[in-house]
């Protein structure tokens, strides 16, 4: 089991940066691929970006593809969310989330993943 807890949301400005992290408790972080989703007011909970296991796979929604980075460092149990040129769109409740199987065809499925975090609020001000 893992336990996972998000940091670094907060008020940024349209065109701004920010970066969430994503840190695990356990000594099996290494065996989940670990995504990021985000769910603004009224609205589903949708897929944002996933890393594999060692790192050396990413997938990003079309969305954020070319703003947004994931990264992970499986040596502080923690994985990153780089955001870059925000927009008000953006704003929501943004989730890490522990999947214990390879990344397959449904890593953008929420119900893929066994294991989620509180949410860290992002909001983006225009």
């Amino acid at each position: 089991q893992v336990q996972l807890e998000e940091s670094g949301g907060g008020l940024v400005q349209a065109g701004g940066s920010l970066r969430l992290s994503c840190a695990a408790s356990g000594r099996t972080f290494s065996s989940y691929a670990m995504g990021w989703f985000r769910q603004a007011p009224g609205k589903e909970r949708e897929f944002v970006a996933v890393i594999s296991r060692g790192g050396g796979t990413t997938y990003y929604a079309d969305s954020v593809k070319g703003r947004f980075t994931i990264s992970r460092d499986n040596a502080k149990n923690t994985v990153y969310l780089q955001m870059s040129s925000l927009k008000a769109e953006d704003a929501a409740v943004y989730y890490c989330a522990a999947d214990s199987s390879l990344i397959g065809s449904t890593y953008y499925w929420a119900r893929t993943y066994d294991y989620w975090g509180q949410g860290t609020q992002v909001t983006v001000s225009s």
